[in-house]
């Protein structure tokens, strides 16, 4: 299974496998989509690093590196805001809840500096209304992600 990418006038679906090589592509080919719509750059790179943590979030920890998942999106662009739901059937989150998301305490010695964990600290960080829910077998992500006026 290829990722599929549809888009309108208010925005983009796209479906995707739980693989690390098909969010890559997913991620390149939205992007480049999205650029199309007039997104700054800043904007752009915003996005792209919610949505890749987002994902690569999913394709370790949902699906557990399982590549027969199916990872499903929804964008809907308003203005210099982009109201997204990402979807998936991989194991529910721990305790049915998102991380916290804190900032990971730099002020350590190199050796004991975190190798991860920076995800949810930025995804929190950089969206508005972020939500997580489990319909059924369905782990369900809402979230308001701010960009900047296309111009």
């Amino acid at each position: 299974m290829r990722h599929v990418i549809e888009q309108d006038e208010n925005g983009f679906n796209a479906s995707l496998p739980s693989t690390p090589e098909a969010v890559r592509e997913a991620l390149a080919d939205l992007r480049s989509a999205l650029s199309g719509r007039g997104l700054a750059e800043d904007a752009l790179g915003t996005w792209e690093l919610v949505f890749a943590e987002a994902l690569n979030n999913i394709v370790e920890h949902a699906y557990a590196e399982r590549p027969d998942g199916e990872i499903r999106m929804n964008m809907v662009l308003q203005g210099a805001r982009m109201h997204a739901k990402i979807e998936d059937q991989g194991f529910p989150m721990p305790g049915g809840t998102l991380p916290e998301g804190k900032a990971a305490n730099l002020d350590v010695p190199e050796q004991d500096l975190p190798e991860g964990g920076f995800g949810w600290f930025l995804i929190r960080s950089l969206t508005e209304d972020l939500r997580y829910c489990r319909d059924g077998a369905t782990n369900r992500l809402d979230f308001i992600l701010p960009l900047e006026d296309a111009g």
